[in-house]
């Protein structure tokens, strides 16, 4: 809806013909997002119903769970793309066996200069009737800027960020935050706000050791996605960790919500990819096993309350004495 505001020839790929049958008929998804009418100019067509569908294209929009990255990549390789489209991912999970951030999946078969993502607080009603705060990142300046340039057209604010991976790992962050922020709250608000700031703790370390800033994770990616997360009544993954913390197993929830809940998936995924790195990932890991049952509840909020986090390296309380001496020794008047 946004692209066809921006003045884009639009097509809306479906999965299945129902699913296409359906939406260009009534022009509007009752399941998802009832009441908001979809412009005529937007196509619908099934995914596969015409070979080159992609060659055509200047901008490709990946919007699947990450679960099925593979599957659309692999139809996105058997019909081709023209060389000059950038392929934009829209995931916010981690992509199976290994939690492969979509991007990094992206790159290996497209090359950096070709891929970005989007990022950042985008409730979907909101985002249509009023507006959202998206971050669109990209190895490639152009393409970032491009992009974000495409969903400012269109009345949204979206900044240009190099940092894709962050912004990714800061998505999946929040997510896993919110699951464990919920799960927590009926133990009370500390435990709630303590479970999310670990896993954003843990969740930040893996981003650095690929390379992201930490700025990403303070900015509207991470942060301000977290909050917009936490604070929506229809956020799917507040509404899991409060049927966890009920005891309703992780098994029976996206049948309760009526919708697929990424972060059940992503959590266990993190975990793996945290620890493959080398690094402590306690309450990341505790939530994986809450969600596959292997952890109680009472055990998992234990956890949280009693875990004292590292304090900080020697080296680190060095390194900001010297800052400070090194400003106060280039103040004016010092020899």
């Amino acid at each position: 809806m946004l692209l066809v505001r921006a003045g884009l020839r639009t097509t809306l790929l479906c999965r299945t013909h129902e699913q296409a049958e359906q939406l260009a008929e009534e022009r509007e998804n009752k399941r998802y997002l009832e009441g908001v009418e979809l412009p005529e100019r937007l196509k619908v067509r099934v995914l596969g119903g015409i070979d080159e569908q992609f060659r055509r294209s200047d901008l490709i929009f990946v919007a699947v769970p990450s679960k099925g990255l593979s599957e659309a990549l692999a139809e996105l390789k058997r019909q081709g793309v023209t060389g000059g489209a950038g392929i934009v991912s829209l995931a916010k999970g981690l992509v199976p066996p290994d939690g492969m951030p979509p991007t990094v999946a992206l790159e290996e078969l497209f090359g950096p200069d070709r891929v970005a993502c989007v990022g950042g607080p985008a409730h979907a009603r909101e985002m249509v009737e009023e507006g959202a705060g998206l971050v669109c990142a990209s190895h490639a300046p152009a393409l970032a800027e491009r992009v974000a340039e495409t969903f400012r057209s269109a009345g949204v604010v979206c900044e240009a960020s190099s940092d894709p991976v962050g912004v990714e790992l800061g998505g999946v962050a929040k997510n896993a935050a919110a699951l464990a922020a919920a799960a927590a709250q009926e133990q009370g608000l500390n435990a709630a706000g303590m479970a999310a700031a670990d896993i954003f703790t843990e969740v930040l370390a893996l981003a650095k050791q690929r390379g992201s800033r930490s700025r990403t994770f303070v900015g509207r990616a991470g942060v301000g996605d977290l909050v917009a997360t936490a604070l929506a009544p229809s956020s799917r993954n507040r509404s899991a960790g409060e049927l966890l913390a009920q005891g309703v197993p992780a098994s029976e929830i996206p049948g309760r919500l009526g919708q697929a809940v990424e972060s059940l998936e992503t959590v266990k995924l993190l975990a793996r990819a945290i620890e493959r790195a080398g690094l402590e990932a306690p309450t990341t890991s505790a939530l994986a096993q809450l969600i596959d049952g292997s952890l109680p509840l009472e055990l998992w909020v234990a956890r949280v309350r009693t875990r004292q986090p590292e304090p900080a390296p020697r080296g680190s309380r060095f390194a900001v004495w010297w800052a400070r001496m090194r400003a106060r020794l280039r103040r004016p008047g010092r020899a």
